[in-house]
């Protein structure tokens, strides 16, 4: 008997899909039901790697955390990662397969194309292109874990009405439609317009689609929800369709953003706590913007630090009062170099290196700040030169490595993940993680290394050192229980402000029968 399930759709992108999907596992497994998060394809640059070797979208691995079960590769089965404005690298059940176009991997009217390897049979080559190829393998992941769990909580992308994309949809109604899931659609207020969205959506829906789109979720709403709910008992004399809770505006819960590219650059600020820091000094830390950015969740957990201000910055000026600057991952190690140098980061990145000022390069930063990259892989540039801030040279492999490292460093445990195509020589200097370290510069491999506290702790003791300030650490931050306080307060904005009751007979028992149809519907 499969268990019960739940499509969370968004009227846009950045609606808050992510977190509320988050929000209903964690407020489930409180309840002691037996959940599992799910998002068919993902396109992101921020991924994880799972005990098994599979690299997934961090948002799917946080929604995991939320449901307190372990990531699998079954929650995320397509995960595409942009190289570019046209092309992604395709990651099918955990491992990269392909690098396809746009146009390739959702296909154009009258023009077939062929499967990608090893995803379905070579007969199942189909009119929309690799996307709609793979929708056997969606729905069957989705079933296995429909078979092991009492709900699946799926995520949506973009928007469910995004006709264009329709006919080869599989992670918003296409999935909807072959599971029978009911589907609820979730808007941001904060942007305004989220009733003309509502009904637009629903509108724009086949009438297939329609029965299953049972109804809304309000979400980052300020103000008194008296003055909304006219509102929303117009919206359901137009749609038939009921509004499932107004979620209140809170700061603070933006965790494990699915794409780096969203990030605002300058003058923004990543949640970083307000607490007084514990020494006589604040340690500001200036994250290189690089283009392809992946994985910038690695500095959240400086940000977690009491005294610690985390910036991003794209610009050379930004790292002169810097105590730390971290070069972050990349899905375009050449393309960032290339950056670097043409932004004049290269050149103040020399200096400091020389001056003994901190620098931290992680994964493509780390490559990086090596002497010599050869890449026939990703860029197909060839060899270049890079940084030469460590002695390192690092040749692109087509097989990635994806693993879960655990190790030691400062005298600490240190575990993290590893994603690159890249495979480091490390001919130097002292051993730091996978990578070495050169005076007050820094290079590895592994993600999420700074959320092992006490190492976090050791290494920050050093940057304040190598920066003369008179920062001390606080001895009790724990990233894992401010992690957990965060799902919590997802759970709780759930509990709060939704009608639980209701949402438990969605997931349950399917979207109600009996929902009108709402003209015009999807064009043929």
């Amino acid at each position: 008997m499969s268990g019960g399930g739940l499509l969370v759709a968004g009227t846009t992108s950045d609606a808050g899909k992510s977190v509320v999907t988050a929000g209903i596992c964690r407020w489930l497994v409180r309840q002691g039901v037996k959940v599992a998060p799910f998002k068919g394809q993902n396109m992101s640059l921020n991924s994880f790697v799972t005990r098994e070797g599979a690299e997934i979208g961090r948002a799917q691995a946080m929604q995991a955390q939320a449901a307190r079960v372990e990531p699998s590769a079954l929650m995320n089965p397509v995960l595409l990662k942009p190289g570019g404005d046209r092309s992604s690298q395709v990651v099918l059940m955990g491992k990269p397969v392909g690098e396809l176009s746009a146009r390739g991997f959702f296909g154009e009217a009258g023009a077939a194309a062929k499967p990608l390897s090893g995803a379905v049979s070579p007969g199942k080559a189909l009119h929309g292109g690799r996307q709609a190829a793979l929708l056997d393998t969606v729905v069957g992941c989705l079933e296995e874990l429909r078979g092991s769990y009492d709900a699946v909580i799926c995520e949506g992308a973009g928007s469910p009405a995004e006709i264009n994309l329709r006919r080869t949809d599989i992670v918003n109604m296409g999935i909807a439609r072959a599971a029978r899931l009911p589907v609820l659609v979730v808007g941001d207020i904060d942007r305004g317009g989220v009733f003309a969205s509502f009904f637009g959506t629903t509108a724009l829906l086949a009438p297939e689609d329609q029965e299953l789109l049972a109804g809304y979720l309000v979400n980052k709403f300020r103000g008194d929800v008296s003055l909304l709910e006219p509102g929303l008992d117009m919206l359901k004399d137009l749609t038939g369709r009921a509004t499932y809770g107004v979620l209140p505006f809170q700061h603070g819960l933006g965790i494990d953003e699915e794409d780096g590219l969203r990030v605002s650059l300058r003058g923004s600020v990543r949640e970083s706590r307000t607490t007084a820091p514990v020494g006589e000094d604040v340690l500001r830390v200036a994250v290189c913007a690089v283009p392809l950015m992946s994985n910038f969740t690695d500095v959240d957990a400086l940000a977690a630090e009491p005294g610690v201000v985390v910036r991003f910055v794209d610009r050379a000026e930004e790292l002169v009062d810097a105590d730390l600057v971290v070069v972050p991952g990349t899905r375009g190690t050449v393309k960032a170099l290339q950056w670097l140098r043409e932004r004049g980061l290269a050149d103040a990145l020399a200096r400091r290196a020389a001056e003994g000022r901190p620098v931290l390069g992680i994964c493509g930063g780390f490559q990086v700040l090596g002497e010599r990259i050869e890449d026939d892989v990703e860029s197909r540039a060839g060899a270049v030169d890079g940084l030469g801030l460590l002695p390192v040279r690092v040749r692109f492999e087509r097989e990635k490595t994806l693993a879960r490292p655990v190790g030691e460093a400062l005298g600490e445990r240190v575990e993290g993940y590893e994603i690159h195509h890249g495979v480091a020589e490390v001919t130097g200097g002292e051993a730091f993680l996978d990578g070495c370290r050169v005076g007050s510069v820094w290079g590895t491999h592994w993600h999420g290394s700074l959320e092992a506290d006490g190492f976090r702790r050791a290494f920050l003791r050093e940057v304040a050192a190598g920066a003369g300030r008179r920062f001390v650490p606080a001895p009790d931050t724990s990233f894992g229980a401010l992690r957990e306080e965060q799902l919590d307060r997802l759970g709780d904005l759930i509990e709060e402000h939704a009608d639980t009751d209701a949402l438990w007979r969605l997931i349950e028992s399917g979207a109600p029968s009996g929902l009108p149809f709402i003209p015009p519907g999807a064009p043929a």
